[in-house]
């Protein structure tokens, strides 16, 4: 009996034969098993990729294993480093392409993104660092993902909103950052210091949104999940929601911009100081100038509403975003 496979079988199994890595094959032919229609005619390529899986996973399971010291680190910079996770296929970056405007390799087979890799994404008068990753699955987590999970300031989890499997693949992910001691949380919960690590804000980006079943997904998750995590649909193909995606990645990392303003002279508005929320005016004084810090006297402050013009604060005045300081010494 024939096995009338589909198109979409031989472009996937095309990339079967790039595959460099036990983890890259294993994604790619369970790709394939979810592409393979089952009859008769199927029965024994369907079994000897589940052949193929097995013995692939008994080769993970030996390898010796990695060295403490051996971590992936990338230098944070702008305004905070927000770290992009997901299972394979989810279009994450697709996603940071729509976000940044710069080229990201694309592919609709799993593990395009080898490894961790940094992009500036713009937000109004500042820049936020996005970070790529490679995807997670059930059997495979690159030992060094959970670390920089750790020293990034917030998390997105990208997931595929059409795919059937995204609800399960979200509940892996949870679980495998829980065995490094890892818990994603939403962005509203307040994160003790000592906690900073191992707690980190996230939001849940259902991308492809614009594809059919979309809005499945977001009922399986209220059921499984319950309002956990804040979510939202966007499109990377569409570009549907991506500006409230960005307003989103700023809020979840909970800083707040201030403009630094010299007596007499206009503000500059395009190189605002960055400061956590609930900051007062000696942490903006101290980001200033040290000299600031000892001997500041007072300070005027404008908001952005225009309710505040020019009133006298003490030095425990509580900063809000975009507010405009005039430091006296």
């Amino acid at each position: 009996m024939p096995a009338n496979l589909p198109p979409e079988y031989f472009e996937v199994e095309k990339t079967l034969r790039q595959a460099k890595t036990a983890e890259e094959k294993i994604a790619i032919m369970e790709k394939l098993l979810s592409i393979i229609p089952r009859h008769k005619g199927t029965e024994k390529l369907v079994a000897l990729y589940r052949t193929k899986i097995a013995k692939l996973k008994e080769e993970i399971e030996q390898r010796p294993a990695a060295r403490k010291g051996q971590l992936f680190r990338i230098e944070k910079s702008g305004a905070g480093q927000v770290i992009i996770i997901g299972p394979p296929n989810a279009g994450k970056s697709a996603l940071i392409r729509a976000l940044t405007g710069v080229e990201v390799e694309v592919a609709d087979f799993p593990f395009t993104t080898r490894t961790a890799a940094p992009y500036m994404m713009p937000f109004e008068n500042i820049k936020i660092q996005l970070i790529d990753t490679p995807p997670i699955t059930a059997d495979f987590m690159e030992s060094w993902l959970a670390e920089m999970v750790k020293m990034a300031e917030a998390v997105l989890v990208v997931l595929d909103a059409s795919s059937p499997d995204s609800s399960g693949q979200l509940e892996t992910i949870i679980n495998r950052l829980k065995e490094k001691k890892v818990e994603l949380v939403s962005a509203e919960t307040v994160i003790p210091p000592d906690r900073f690590p191992f707690l980190k804000r996230t939001l849940l980006v259902l991308n492809k949104c614009d594809l059919p079943g979309s809005g499945d997904l977001l009922e399986e998750l209220d059921i499984l999940f319950g309002k956990t995590l804040d979510r939202l649909l966007v499109s990377s193909v569409t570009a549907e929601g991506l500006e409230n995606l960005r307003r989103r990645v700023f809020e979840l990392l909970q800083i707040v911009r201030v403009y630094s303003k010299v007596p007499g002279k206009k503000p500059d508005y395009d190189s605002p100081f960055i400061l956590k929320k609930g900051s007062n005016i000696m942490d903006l004084a101290r980001q200033v100038h040290k000299d600031f810090a000892e001997k500041l006297n007072y300070a005027r402050v404008w908001n952005k509403p225009g309710t505040i013009n020019g009133l006298r604060v003490t030095r425990e005045y509580l900063l809000t975003d975009e507010d405009t300081v005039e430091l006296h010494l």
